[in-house]
């Protein structure tokens, strides 16, 4: 059965903070008991985001169920109208949570009483719309062997190209109040629909399979459309209203949920009630068997560097730690190896101190550095040379105990790394500039450790190469995460970002660095890479890149190309490199490798990227 995430709050707190903020927006009529002759579905559901009998208990409410579920926190089952009113807005299904195990069976007839609720799932403070429910059930059995109601199908005419309408500016931006329009706007459709009997047809696969029993499809093939076969999400304008997450209602101990990779195809479709929860928003629950046309998708090879080049790679390795199986550092490397051509330096991000999560004051990573690269060597690569800084204990963000940090690895056939002492956690490495020509204060090196914007995050790590007598300056980052940050079916249109803000302040610092490189000697070849943790269009890569200090290589693709990370249903750039002007001017190869975040089986949940220039 899937792991149950939807629930994660207790249900009183939750409820009881929609209500109030209901209730403070004029949106709840009071708390009497309404009759059974007044009340159907429709009339919970109402034609807004909160139920207008929001806290009031309803009596003989009628339908046809539709769906059960019976595993995880939040038991209960679907049932909806078979005689709907003739307002789109106003959904026909609605969920009733049991607590324990429904007795009831797809096809009876029943009549519901309970209190109505709405349900946030995550919590309130999570910028989740609330999931309207029937809570604390009486439930009466009518008949059985009822024909369910048709389903309504959801495809590339029936979905908006539209996502949401913007929020009331009065209520916060909360979009919880609108009356909705289903025919403009794909979050308001899935909102009428919430509860009730849907539909898609055979649809591809854009997220794949997790560990929690979902995959997400997209039922419009041609929207934004990768050529691996995912959808691109190239602006804050075009959130891709296609995407829809899939789950089963059938146990997993019944019946395995199929494993599918981006491209993959949803043969099957899938039919049941339209869910919400807190980890991808609307969410169709299969009531049918799930099959999957595995449509082959590979991990990418990268070319090898061809004489003169340079080839540096970034890649977060998911908080590699000695207490990983050797399985994951083999895997691991021989993506270095065989997809990556064994590039001449490789910045790693997430490498963890030599105990991993232990948290005892261990910040020592060289442990898990050299079980890397002795992997590597195993995998026919290079034996790589590594250097770092250890971070000062518990500051760098992360998993608890684990002190990440970005490493460096590199070639000592093909590149020489430029020791200068002196740097070390606390001490902000510098440029010292003379006669056109820039150097490190110290290398390896950390850029402005001390500067707040690097609170609970990671400073970034600066090293000073030779390449065939050239200098080349190589900058690890590794940015705060989007952690924080509301999910994009929020009540709150647009979606607050909060977490860019210090995204902001770590991208000013990385350009500031550059600028004095550049100011010292304007041919230099400067590289600013890893895990930047936002998007190719963002205002963090605007800062990073201000004053053409540096470019976004990642650019430099096809738009169908242009991401290294699948986020719910969504294919989308978190990870990048970016150049100076003299590499950009001259010219560069720019892959970013597709070897981890389409597939369900990953090493990393991050693609890597390459970039092969002549310094």
């Amino acid at each position: 059965m899937p792991a149950s995430r939807t629930h994660s709050l207790p249900r009183s707190a939750a409820v009881a903070a929609v209500v109030a903020a209901a209730l403070g927006a004029g949106l709840l009529a009071g708390t009497s008991s309404a009759s059974a002759a007044e009340v159907r579905i429709h009339d919970i559901q109402g034609t807004t985001r909160i139920s207008p009998l929001a806290g009031q208990k309803v009596e003989g409410v009628p339908g046809i169920v539709t769906g059960i579920r019976t595993y995880g926190s939040s038991k209960g089952f679907w049932f909806q109208d078979a005689a709907p009113d003739d307002n789109a807005a106003t959904s026909e299904g609605v969920f009733v949570f049991t607590s324990s195990n429904p007795t009831v069976a797809v096809g009876d007839s029943v009549t519901v009483s309970g209190t109505v609720s709405e349900y946030v799932p995550g919590g309130a403070s999570g910028g989740n719309q609330s999931l309207t429910e029937i809570s604390k059930p009486t439930v009466a059995l009518v008949s059985s062997g009822n024909p369910v109601p048709a389903a309504t199908v959801l495809n590339s005419r029936s979905v908006p190209d539209r996502y949401t309408p913007g929020g009331d500016t009065a209520a916060a931006n909360s979009i919880n109040g609108l009356t909705l329009q289903p025919k403009k706007y794909a979050l308001d459709l899935y909102e009428s629909l919430e509860g009730m009997n849907v539909r898609v047809g055979s649809s591809r696969v854009t997220t794949a399979t997790d560990a929690y029993a979902e995959l997400w499809v997209t039922v419009k093939p041609h929207e934004n459309a990768t050529r691996r076969g995912g959808s691109l999400y190239a602006s804050y304008e075009d959130q891709n209203t296609g995407r829809l997450q899939i789950q089963s209602l059938i146990p997993t101990a019944t019946e395995p949920f199929p494993t599918a990779d981006v491209g993959d195809v949803v043969t099957s479709g899938a039919q049941g009630p339209l869910d919400y929860n807190s980890f991808g928003g609307y969410t169709l629950l299969a009531n049918n068997s799930l099959t999957v046309k595995d449509n082959g998708l590979k991990p990418e090879v990268t070319r090898k560097q061809r004489k003169g080049e340079l080839a540096v790679a970034t890649y977060n390795v998911e908080n590699l730690d000695p207490t990983d199986p050797q399985s994951k550092f083999d895997n691991l490397a021989a993506a270095v190896v065989d997809n990556l051509a064994s590039p001449d330096i490789v910045a790693l991000e997430e490498i963890q101190d030599n105990n991993g999560a232990k948290n005892d004051g261990t910040v020592d990573s060289s442990v898990t550095v050299k079980k890397f690269t002795d992997a590597i060597v195993a995998a026919g690569g290079p034996a790589y040379e590594a250097r770092t800084i250890d971070p000062v204990d518990g500051k760098s963000g992360g998993e608890p105990g684990g002190n990440i940090r970005q490493v460096f690895l590199f070639n000592p056939d093909r590149v020489s790394f430029t020791d200068i002492p002196g740097g070390d956690a606390t001490t902000a490495t510098t440029v010292v500039g003379a006669n056109g020509r820039a150097n490190l204060s110290a290398s390896p090196g950390r850029i402005d450790p001390s500067n707040a914007a690097w609170n609970a995050s990671r400073v970034p790590l600066v090293g000073q190469f030779s390449f065939r007598g050239s200098k080349v300056f190589v900058i690890a980052n590794h940015f705060s995460s989007k952690g924080g940050d509301f999910g994009l079916t929020s009540q709150f249109q647009p979606v607050p970002r909060s977490s860019e803000t210090q995204r902001h302040l770590q991208a000013q610092a990385v350009n500031t660095f550059t600028k004095e490189i550049l100011k010292a000697d304007r041919h230099a070849s400067v590289l600013a890479l890893g895990d930047i943790n936002d998007f190719d269009f963002s205002d963090t890569t605007k800062l990073v890149e201000a004053g053409g200090a540096l470019y976004s290589g990642i650019r430099s693709l096809p738009k169908s190309e242009r991401y290294t990370y699948d986020y719910q249903g969504n294919s989308q750039v978190l990870d990048q490199i970016l150049v100076s002007p003299s590499i950009r001017e001259d010219g560069f190869f720019f892959d970013s490798v597709h070897i981890n975040s389409e597939f369900a089986a990953q090493n990393s949940d991050h693609d890597p990227q390459v970039i092969h220039f002549r310094p």
